[in-house]
């Protein structure tokens, strides 16, 4: 029924739980096998439910577990009304999703609206030449014989994003060949969708974050790609150019029918995938009757250099000034190389993470944080015969794909599964060396990064100093910077130079490293009031 999620009548209003929540996104197959067959699943979460507790995260974000082939490990969904046996069933999800609420956890899932696996039955049909081919984008292929795709179109997993079927007609994939786009204008894509809101919002979940919320619609008549701009596209998150694939006017349409259905559902949240080009676009997706929240990736695209992350807040700042919507900030998720690697790895890059998890943590507004971060772990360099990403499949090898920074959690014990799995073996190879990244081993050093990370989240929810949404920049030596929370007074600083520098006045809450009375060593964040 509808009205789940109401709150009792004559309660006051307050802020949605949201709008400064911590949520820790779980990459279901990565996170805890509960069942020895070296792939995560729900149980294996529900049974982590205390660590999250601990750790004091305020939502989930669960990565597809629906009905799938897993050629792109579940973002090709066969039934978005199911759980794939490989991950449990409704009877599981509904324990996890109960279980969370009694920890105080939300939970929120991935809704995956651009397209199909090509085992779902409408694509079946749709190949059969039945009437569900409508709600796909099949086209006559161009030159003599229909042998060329219908337009230039590349898929952003490398190739064209068009496939022929077996009647010569072509069918269109912005990703694998096995995950086929739907059709947006066909109503009953619509009706479908508004379906699977309503099965998994009754069943409790708390919200979605929306996949690729940019690409739904494309441009009418789906004109060619500029030829010059083709080879620049190739890449999970190439957008850097007018697109005719993505972010189309269309698309606002699709997300106003999302919101009008989660809204009635109370204290609901909708988080949106978006790549787009200019802060414009973004804003528009999370204007008051769309988007809760974009999900922002300009931290995470951005290098250890206080100037460059100053820009990526203000500019991330900017971009919602106008919309009353939260900024959002991520530092790594299932797509993006983890940022220990990209500051450089080892102990530089680990002591660079924990200053930018300070700085995270910090912002007002919305922190996404992916599983394995707060455990400093490190992008793995896997050998070719371990690699499953679709992009490395697609590319002919030319790019590894995203498997580096999806190995799965190290929870205790040694190798080779660290207690990820209750079996021998895990679904991507663990580093032999990971005994000290565990759980286990870090949870009673004070100064390990998941203390670090427990600290932090504790005073962040406690400390008033946290509060207020704008920020205030204070004058800094060249590679630093510090703001101060304007309503609550925290100043955070970093120092990315490789010199000492001054200490703004006030009293140190929280260091990343060692600090001294008066100076911030090189590559060091540090909270004072």
């Amino acid at each position: 029924m509808e009205t789940a999620h109401d709150e009792p009548s004559g309660a006051a209003a307050a802020p949605p739980w949201w709008r400064d929540a911590v949520f820790y996104q779980v990459y279901v197959r990565s996170f805890a096998d509960s069942d020895g067959d070296g792939v995560g699943d729900l149980e294996g979460i529900r049974s982590r439910l205390g660590y999250l507790e601990l750790l004091g995260v305020d939502a989930l974000w669960l990565t597809p577990f629906f009905t799938s082939p897993m050629a792109d490990h579940g973002y090709d969904v066969a039934d978005p009304r199911d759980v794939d046996p490989l991950f449990g069933d409704l009877a599981a999800f509904d324990r996890l999703v109960a279980e969370a609420h009694e920890h105080g956890i939300r939970v929120t899932i991935d809704l995956v609206p651009n397209h199909t696996s090509d085992q779902h039955p409408w694509f079946a049909a749709a190949l059969r030449g039945g009437p569900e081919r409508a709600r796909y984008h099949f086209r006559p292929g161009r030159g003599a014989g229909g042998e060329l795709p219908p337009n230039n179109w590349t898929s952003v997993f490398g190739g064209p994003a068009w496939t022929r079927s077996p009647d010569g007609e072509w069918y269109l994939h912005l990703f694998a060949p096995q995950q086929p786009d739907l059709n947006w204008d066909d109503s009953d894509v619509r009706a479908d969708l508004v379906r699977t809101l309503r099965f998994w919002l009754d069943r409790g979940v708390d919200g979605f974050r929306v996949d690729v919320a940019h690409g739904m619609a494309k441009a009418p008549g789906l004109p060619d790609l500029d030829p010059a701009v083709v080879p620049v596209l190739t890449g999970a998150h190439a957008h850097p150019v007018e697109d005719p694939r993505f972010d189309n006017d269309e698309v606002h349409d699709i997300h106003r029918m999302i919101r009008q259905v989660v809204d009635r559902y109370a204290d609901t949240v909708t988080v949106g995938e978006i790549w787009v080009q200019t802060d414009e676009r973004f804003a528009r997706y999370v204007r008051p009757d769309e988007l809760h929240l974009g999900f922002n990736f300009k931290l995470a695209l951005t290098a250890f250099d206080a100037d460059s992350v100053r820009r990526a807040i203000d500019n991330s700042l900017a971009a919602v000034a106008a919309t009353g919507a939260p900024p959002t900030w991520t530092l790594s998720n299932h797509d993006v190389e983890r940022h220990v690697t990209r500051y450089g790895g080892g102990e530089t890059g680990t002591r660079r993470a924990r200053a930018m998890a300070l700085v995270q943590l910090a912002l007002p507004g919305v922190v996404f944080l992916y599983n394995g971060e707060e455990l400093g772990l490190p992008n793995v360099d896997l050998p070719d015969w371990a690699l499953q990403d679709p992009i490395h499949e697609h590319t002919g090898g030319r790019e590894r794909g995203r498997d580096g920074c999806r190995v799965p959690m190290p929870w205790e014990g040694g190798g080779p599964t660290f207690g990820f799995s209750t079996g021998d073996r895990s679904w991507l190879p663990m580093p032999s060396d990971w005994a000290s990244f565990t759980v286990e081993s870090q949870l009673e050093d004070p100064g390990s990064v998941l203390s670090l990370y427990r600290h932090a989240l504790e005073v962040r929810k406690t400390v008033e100093a946290f509060d207020g949404e704008e920020l205030e920049w204070y004058g800094a030596p060249p590679g630093c910077f510090a703001f101060r929370r304007k309503g609550g007074g925290l100043i955070c600083a970093l120092n990315t130079s490789d010199a000492p520098v001054p200490l703004p006045p006030g009293e140190v809450l929280l260091a990343s490293g060692p600090v001294t009375s008066s100076d911030l060593p090189p590559e060091t964040a540090v909270w004072l009031v």
